[in-house]
């Protein structure tokens, strides 16, 4: 049976939340940020997705099933890129480098170490030193090893952006200038990708500066949340950050790069009340930073899965999303237009399908 009209995106929030029973050749188990996944493509567009063998839904045919009902749907697993099989010229496997991401965006954490992992300080979100514990990746990777690695999986695989993101690092730029040595040295290989790099707000403000001179094309600087009770519980050391510092990033990082050049992670299933969600997203969108909205979804080796914490309900997943993608179109911004990062890919989230 297939069911022509059913509804898209309600179907697009159940498979970002509950996942799909598959095999993908992309995946990601570990890392920096909220989620893991295995890589598809679904209607065209970059989706993540969890490999859940106790999931719903399945793929036959190129099509997305529940039961036998056709949800209407197309669905392709990315391809394991033909990068993954090389080694830079100092013998490091590239896919310990860099990974790829959906089908054309390329993406590294340049640092893998961070100063707020000790466990009564990290996110319960992530698992940034987990993938380095389990060999998967290096420490620390150099402007030259990046910029190998993404010469050549333009070439070879049509990647068509990158994302920079680092740890935290005990300088007052927190990580942010080794990001400007990347960015010079990836561009001087791959002339015009559009990369975008991810920091916490820097003590110096004059390094966002440095960094779009470097030529990075956008820039994401992460809260997660805008409640002071939710970041205590979810991030205890990255909340020592206060929000004003966030505030004042944004608003230079605006001025550096322009309106939607910036973004910001804010997870569903945090605990923090819809509405003001909803609302703190309204106040980013006026200052013209884009509200990344994603269901958090917790990791193997995450203190949240630890704990036994779940993914948020569909219902709230699609209400938040809904309400903040009509925000953003009225306001005339759209993630692919960020040219760059987690906003332009959308893959973790259902913004993009929902018309932000």
């Amino acid at each position: 049976m297939r069911v022509d009209t059913e509804d898209k995106i309600a179907a697009r929030v159940d498979l970002a939340v509950h996942g799909v029973r598959a095999d993908t050749p992309v995946r990601r188990s570990k890392g920096a940020g909220p989620s893991d996944d295995g890589h598809l493509v679904v209607d065209g567009s970059n989706a993540a997705l969890p490999l859940n063998p106790d999931s719903p839904y399945t793929i036959r045919n190129g099509r997305v099933y529940r039961d036998r009902i056709d949800l209407g749907l197309s669905v392709e697993p990315v391809a394991r890129p033909r990068f993954y099989d090389l080694r830079t010229a100092d013998g490091v496997p590239y896919q310990q480098i860099a990974l790829l991401h959906g089908k054309d965006v390329l993406a590294s954490t340049v640092v893998q170490t961070c100063i707020r992992y000790a466990e009564d300080q990290r996110c319960r979100f992530c698992t940034i030193e987990e993938s380095l514990r389990a060999g998967a990746t290096i420490a620390a990777k150099t402007p030259a090893q990046l910029a190998e690695v993404a010469e050549a999986a333009v070439r070879l695989d049509g990647v068509r952006q990158l994302v920079l993101t680092t740890g935290t690092t005990a300088g007052p730029d927190r990580g942010a200038r080794h990001l400007v040595r990347c960015v010079h040295a990836v561009l001087e290989a791959v002339p015009g990708l559009p990369i975008q790099v991810q920091i916490e707000p820097p003590g110096e403000l004059s390094v966002l500066t440095e960094l779009r001179r470097a030529g990075a094309t956008a820039i994401g600087i992460h809260v997660e949340s805008l409640d002071d009770e939710v970041r205590r519980r979810w991030m205890p050391g990255k909340s020592t950050v206060p929000l004003h510092e966030y505030e004042a990033a944004w608003d230079e990082a605006v001025r550096v790069f322009g309106r939607n050049k910036v973004s910001t992670y804010l997870l569903i299933g945090l605990g923090e009340d819809p509405d003001e969600l909803v609302a703190g997203a309204a106040r980013l969108i006026e200052r013209g930073v884009y509200p990344f909205v994603v269901p958090m979804r917790p990791m193997l080796g995450t203190l949240a899965r630890r704990a036994g914490v779940q993914a948020p309900a569909p219902a709230l997943v699609r209400t938040v999303t809904e309400r903040v993608a009509a925000l953003l179109r009225e306001a005339g911004m759209k993630g692919a237009d960020q040219g760059a990062g987690c906003a332009a890919c959308g893959a973790c989230g259902v913004l993009s399908a929902a018309g932000g």
